[in-house]
């Protein structure tokens, strides 16, 4: 309990944004080391993805509850009574200590999280907990060890506009327009299409290399479903909806109201620019990871090492779009 108040303390800064921000990311590289030291030693890679899933809940979850975590502290070290943890179901009524906003996109994360980490881990199980990403640096721990705390890096920045609003006092949200805005709208719609859209794409991918399996069929590439829409559809819905994440954020953040729980107010145009780059953070770095890292690369590295001769994996390729669905 002491360490816990000293960490508080030490993190509690005048602008809330960077009271959040600093405790959420300091959370992110201790849950990857932890996790980095087992799988170094061990040489595997099987629970990479799921502590990044891990790590993802944890930090959304830590920025939603700190100033309550804060505030009980400070009332522990008074002697007075504690402060009751905010209600999630008064949240959403529009009652409480926490917005509706940040619930949502704090649940919003949560699910994602959820949802691709039980995937990645069900995959790399019946890989024999094995990823080809990982062959030539598992064996190396300098290499490894880069590969967990780049995935807390991936946690962080992606998770900056939900950080940034999660930061927001309470009383900034009273402030606010009661009814649902177009940037909550549309934020909810890039969200929801593009989840919907990612996992359609896993489960036909899923569904296609079981029935090879099976013997079903003998493709050796899937061409069908939203698979002939766009060559990587299931990165179009990851970019998606961390799109509409970042759209429902910023709606906030630059907003009057918003420029002020940030600690932006007066600074005009220079305040608004940045409260919409720490929103654009996000899917600006999940682009930049998909198209030139380690997801579009990879993939069409591969496939065109295998299949690249072959002309009906090139007509696929001319006539697929890379990214874009096509209608």
């Amino acid at each position: 309990m002491i360490l816990l108040h000293s960490l508080l303390h030490a993190t509690n800064f005048s602008r809330p944004f960077l009271s959040t921000l600093v405790p959420s990311i300091g959370l992110a590289y201790t849950i990857q080391g932890l996790v980095a030291i087992p799988s170094l030693i061990g040489q595997t890679e099987r629970f990479y993805d799921l502590s990044g899933s891990l790590t993802y809940i944890s930090c959304t979850a830590l920025s939603l509850y700190l100033p309550t975590l804060r505030a009980r502290a400070a009332a522990a070290a008074a002697g007075i009574t504690k402060p009751a943890w905010p209600s999630i179901l008064a949240a959403l009524a529009g009652n409480g200590g926490l917005s509706w906003r940040q619930v949502a996109l704090s649940a919003a994360v949560s699910i994602w999280a959820t949802r691709l980490g039980t995937y990645l881990f069900s995959r790399i199980t019946s890989d024999n907990g094995t990823d080809s990403r990982f062959e030539n640096i598992r064996t190396s721990p300098p290499k490894f060890l880069g590969a967990f705390f780049a995935q807390a890096t991936w946690v962080s920045l992606c998770l900056l506009p939900v950080l940034a609003l999660n930061s927001l006092p309470a009383s900034i949200f009273s402030a606010l327009p009661a009814a649902i805005t177009l940037t909550d709208i549309l934020g909810l719609l890039l969200y929801i299409g593009g989840l919907g859209f990612e996992v359609t794409a896993d489960r036909q991918k899923d569904k296609w290399v079981q029935e090879k399996k099976t013997k079903k069929h003998n493709e050796e590439f899937l061409t069908r479903g939203l698979w002939s829409k766009s060559r990587h559809p299931n990165y179009f819905g990851e970019v998606t909806l961390w799109t509409g994440i970042a759209t429902l954020a910023g709606g906030v953040l630059v907003s009057n109201v918003g420029q002020v729980g940030m600690g932006l107010a007066g600074s005009g145009v220079l305040g608004k620019v940045t409260a919409l780059c720490v929103a654009a953070v996000s899917p600006a770095f999940v682009t930049l990871l998909l198209f030139k890292v380690s997801g579009i690369p990879l993939s069409e590295g591969k496939y065109d090492k295998r299949y690249g001769e072959r002309k009906d994996y090139q007509e696929w390729k001319k006539n697929t779009p890379m990214f874009f669905p096509k209608l």
